[in-house]
């Protein structure tokens, strides 16, 4: 007589290529197999229900793609699957738990777990860039490639109405950081959609526009072989893309980016309103606070994708350093991690049924990059193209890739379509303006002017900033301090100016909730009021003590 199995549980963090796919081929092979797989129960926690293909997020910024034709439910790539759609609080491998953090319901949510899958990939490494967080737009997921394609267009009409010629120039900078594949997409589509968009701007040309790529190599596309990143680079320059290499973002602020020449270790300001982001990265922030030993921020793992140190904590994609088998580590490409989630799932399966185990080996089958304009460059079975063929290629292997028929149709017909109708140049307000937000300013530069309209109440975090009135200083102020309130509370134009004596971190409340925190919550009003009167003292005094010296 068969003995009952206790119910198994696979738990899965993560909703890319690695982790989706891993749930997928569970549920594929769970579903074929009989009774014995009945008492599995795989479960998927994902920050969203859907998976991006992040090949085509270039194309939802120029608009060659529409922005949900990117992306496939999780739901029907892996049915059955239990899909969490939260964010993970916290790992704790030796009690085999994952905390989640609330959803609707104001409460946490901790899963136990049997054997845990890690696939969470990487992230923005916001803390290694003053700056990076507060001002620049990371590249990476849908949301990322709507910001950026709604601020394209902003400044594109903001440039269009703007007299000052130093502003306007900013407007129309686009700066990216990082020269492998998704900076060279992202800023070649980029500067394709904008070529034919401000054929729209009577008073905006293409020569207004100014394109730069910075990256801290001595080449762009190092992962491709230099024979094409060479002809990338000559693209892109003919193109009117300013390529910069051997530097590295150094700091961001809301009207520039400060590289760093890697050599002589000096600083250039590029004045810019747009900033994208694509480096640097590191592990997930819940990787790093688990005993899971780490290589260069990637889980360690076996050729069976398994924890040498906690057996039953399996990993994959880029978050893992996964041995290749040809003598490397993995590179972070979704080609790997489809292919390593099959071996995963395989060994997780053959591991519950006590049966032997597979072998990560897989030597790449090549690279592509789309280049816009019809051009790509591509590296397939060691043979090299580059131009329109290779750009015919990019897109006939890529949508063959795409998961899910209905994805593949609707991204086809919106290539077509791309052929015969202009690019949408329609700007979307999905984005409420956040009522608390982080800034940073570079040292020398300018929070607001004196007569500026006043929108928004600032606390300075970290620090120091001058008080300039009628083109004196007569103050400065640090952390802990409060700028701005004057205005606020008089509804007047800003009374000084204010600027960054040395890099300055600071916190802003928006007007509309500064009025709300002044109406509803009892004794602000008076405390602004008190802090507004101190001010004005204050000012008068120095003022006076000043008049005294010079006597």
């Amino acid at each position: 007589m068969e003995m009952a199995m206790e119910k198994q549980r696979i738990v899965i963090l993560g909703g890319g290529f690695g982790g989706v796919y891993t749930a997928s081929e569970l549920m594929r092979r769970i579903n074929r197999i009989s009774k014995h797989e009945a008492d599995i129960e795989v479960v998927l926690v994902s920050e969203e229900n859907y998976i991006t293909f992040q090949p085509l997020l270039p194309e939802v910024v120029s608009g060659a793609v529409e922005q949900l034709h990117v992306i496939s439910p999780i739901r029907r790539i892996a049915p059955g699957v239990v899909l969490y759609v939260r964010h993970i609080e916290k790992i704790d491998v030796e009690n085999k738990t994952i905390q989640l953090a609330p959803g609707r319901v104001p409460r946490t949510e901790t899963l136990k777990y049997d054997h845990l899958v890690i696939a969470l990939g990487n992230t923005l490494a916001h803390g290694m860039v003053p700056g990076l967080y507060e001002h620049a737009i990371p590249f990476k997921y849908l949301g990322d490639a709507l910001r950026l394609r709604n601020h394209v267009v902003q400044m594109l009409e903001e440039a269009s109405v703007c007299h000052d010629p130093e502003e306007r120039q900013r407007l129309l900078t686009f700066t990216v950081a990082g020269g492998g594949f998704s900076g060279v997409e992202c800023i070649a589509e980029m500067e394709d959609f904008l070529r034919k968009a401000v054929r729209a701007f009577p008073n905006i040309s293409e020569t207004d526009l100014r394109l730069i790529l910075v990256q801290s190599a001595d080449r762009i596309l190092p992962e491709m072989k230099e024979n094409l990143a060479n002809y990338a680079d000559k693209l892109l320059r003919k193109r009117g893309i300013q390529i910069v290499l051997d530097h590295r973002l150094h700091e961001v602020s809301a009207d520039r980016a400060i590289v760093m020449n890697k050599a002589n270790k000096e600083l250039e300001v590029i004045g810019s309103r747009t900033v994208v982001a694509t480096v640097p990265t590191e592990p997930h922030g819940v990787i790093q606070n688990t005993p899971l030993k780490c290589e260069k921020g990637r889980i360690v793992v076996s050729d069976e994708l398994e924890s040498p140190s906690h057996p039953g904590v399996w990993s994959l994609g880029d978050c893992a350093a996964v041995p290749s088998g040809e003598g490397y580590t993995s590179p972070p490409t979704a080609q790997y991690a489809v292919r390593q989630a099959t071996i995963c799932a395989e060994n997780i399966l053959a591991t519950i049924r006590n049966q032997p185990r597979r072998h990560f080996k897989f030597a790449g089958l090549g690279k592509l990059a789309s280049l816009g304009g019809r051009r790509a460059i591509a590296e397939v079975f060691g043979f090299t193209f580059s131009g329109f063929f290779a750009w015919i290629m990019w897109r006939v292997i890529y949508v063959e890739k795409m998961p899910g028929l209905d994805r593949k149709v609707r991204v086809f017909i919106d290539w077509m379509k791309d052929i015969f109708l202009p690019r949408d140049i329609t700007q979307l307000n999905v984005y409420d303006e956040q009522q608390v937000r982080r800034e940073h300013l570079a040292a020398g530069q300018t929070l607001f002017h004196q007569g500026d309209f006043g929108d928004r109440l600032y606390f300075v975090v970290d620090g120091e900033v001058e008080v300039e009135v009628d083109g004196k200083v007569v103050a400065t102020t640090g952390k802990g301090d409060v700028i701005g309130e004057m205005a606020l509370l008089a509804h007047k134009g800003r009374s000084a100016t204010v600027r960054a004596v040395k890099p300055t971190d600071l916190v802003s409340l928006s007007s509309d909730a500064f009025d709300q925190i002044i109406k509803y919550v009892p004794g602000a009003a008076d405390a602004m009021n008190k802090i507004h009167q101190e001010r004005i003292e204050k000012v008068h005094a120095d003022q006076a003590a000043n008049g005294a010296a010079t006597e």
